[in-house]
């Protein structure tokens, strides 16, 4: 799927996009109680689950199409739009039969792509908005991969929804941001609106702010947050839902960034700065390419002493003294340790091909 096809395909919208409402619908009485708090005027749509697919069996699972009488009449008396998450064809049947405003996919069934051509092949030819939330797992192609599901069943209003990826990695996060995928899709469809979900990336109320501002700080196209009148005592994920009068000081507090430099002067100084970064970047590759053909003389080197490739004291002592190295230039040492893991694997990969040169030849011959 090229980009090109995506470009034609933007979500009409204001910016930023703001969805808010309870993980779940739980009840007409916990679903009005939230509405009534919320500063609805300053909503595109309203969220809540009607299924939720949970990890364990026991769990609260939603309440079903039951819930869709509480809805319409929320819909009535509030004059809100409805949006909900669908994981099955049967789900989308339901939610559209029900006249839901909007739907996303949820990050495990982004990972399915058989689940997500069953619920693209039930929306085809539908007008209203499909949200897909990232994968699990920190994947870029299994995220590209839905959306580029939706847009050859023609879905036109198509947008993605960043929430964060499992991993194995202490984080204070409930699902690490690893900002740089959400960066990189932005990258590659840039007119696919991104919005972010801070309840689901932080896990926690205290991080909701901090993470909602981080987006847009981004440029991300908006936020979609969790919101319960009593969360403490909420059916699924109560450490991570705001209560409305929270949500609308959190709201108040929010930084708008200009999507670009608008002042002549600023920018022509930018483009100063840029120049300096570009001859930098120069400098960062050419001292690259000067390290890894020292990596291949030492790939020799073992060859023909017939030592092997990868030494653990070696690369343990890499990684001590190049973190020294960053704290004393101020740098952050963590990301220096990832930057030579990088690093490291080329080499590993440069070496390897050194030893299997000799192979290589000897099948020729």
């Amino acid at each position: 799927m090229s980009e090109k096809s995506l470009d034609k395909r933007p979500l009409n919208r204001t910016k930023p996009l703001i969805i808010a409402g309870p993980c779940s619908v739980e009840s007409k009485e916990q679903l009005f109680s939230t509405l009534e708090g919320l500063p609805l005027a300053k909503l595109d749509y309203v969220r809540g689950g009607i299924w939720k697919p949970r990890t364990r069996p026991g769990s609260f699972e939603g309440m079903g199409e039951a819930a869709f009488e509480w809805i319409e009449e929320a819909k009535s008396v509030f004059n809100i739009k409805f949006a909900t998450e669908v994981a099955t064809a049967e789900h989308v049947e339901i939610a559209l039969k029900n006249d839901v405003s909007m739907v996303w996919i949820g990050a495990r069934t982004t990972v399915n792509p058989f689940n997500v051509q069953e619920i693209a092949d039930a929306l085809k030819g539908v007008k209203i908005p499909v949200f897909v939330k990232n994968p699990i797992n920190p994947e870029l192609a299994l995220w590209k991969g839905a959306i580029e599901r939706f847009v050859k069943n023609g879905i036109e209003q198509l947008g993605a929804i960043h929430r964060g990826f499992q991993t194995f990695q202490p984080s204070k996060y409930r699902n690490t941001p690893f900002w740089q995928i959400a960066m990189e899709f932005k990258s590659e469809f840039p007119n696919i609106p991104m919005i972010c979900d801070p309840s689901h990336m932080g896990g926690k109320r205290a991080l909701i702010g901090e993470l909602s501002q981080r987006a847009l700080d981004l440029d991300y196209d908006g936020l979609m947050i969790e919101t319960h009148f009593d969360p403490d005592n909420a059916l699924s994920d109560s450490q991570q839902q705001l209560t409305p009068a929270n949500f609308t000081i959190l709201l108040d507090q929010l930084i708008l960034r200009e999507h670009a430099f608008n002042d002549e002067s600023i920018i022509n100084q930018l483009e100063i700065i840029r120049e300096q970064i570009d001859q930098a970047d120069r400098e960062i590759l050419e001292a690259i390419a000067t390290r890894l053909s020292l990596v291949e003389k030492i790939g020799d080197y073992k060859k023909e002493n017939n030592v092997a490739i990868f030494q653990i004291s070696r690369w343990k002592e890499i990684l001590q003294s190049r973190s020294e190295w960053a704290k004393s230039l101020n740098l952050d040492p963590e990301f220096i340790r990832e930057l030579y893991r990088h690093i490291h694997q080329q080499s590993v990969r440069i070496q390897t091909s050194v030893f299997n040169s000799d192979k290589a030849s000897k099948t020729n011959d």
